[in-house]
């Protein structure tokens, strides 16, 4: 674990709810001038804190509104990394975890329609190292954190 101080959460916090921010708008809300700001955010970045900065997209209204977490049951020992590579040729899975209990993988997908997820979900239950899946269907979200408590 990284030790970093209430300014370094703060900052962090502040870049949380918006990475285009400028260093100068960062420092304005941390009490901090702009170079700084910038020198606490270049070593967040050398210590591998913050790890970049990126885009986020509204799956739905790029038109994939239908989301499901699908359960994963290998049906031989099958490492994690073999997982990855399989699904992450899979644009529709957006994250893919292993967890504890039955299952031995967790995927987040979206998908256009229904049938899209069905077509999706067929072609990844083929994959030679998947005995069965089982998948949770979304029908509203009810809560997102994008920005985490620090």
């Amino acid at each position: 674990m990284v030790d970093i101080d209430d300014l370094d959460r703060r900052i962090i916090q502040a870049l949380m709810a918006d990475g285009r921010a400028s260093y100068g708008a960062v420092g304005a809300e941390v009490n901090l001038s702009a170079p700084a700001v910038k020198r606490r955010v270049d070593r967040l970045r050398e210590r591998g804190v913050i790890s970049g900065f990126t885009v986020k997209v509204d799956p739905a209204l790029t038109g994939w509104t239908t989301e499901a977490y699908v359960e994963l049951f290998c049906s031989r020992s099958t490492s994690g990394a073999e997982v990855l590579r399989r699904v992450e040729a899979y644009p529709e899975v957006i994250e893919a975890f292993t967890v504890t209990g039955d299952a031995d993988t967790l995927l987040h997908v979206f998908a256009a329609d229904m049938q899209h997820f069905e077509r999706v979900l067929s072609e990844i239950s083929a994959e030679p190292f998947v005995a069965r899946t089982r998948s949770v269907l979304v029908l509203s979200p009810l809560l997102r954190r994008e920005i985490l408590s620090m």
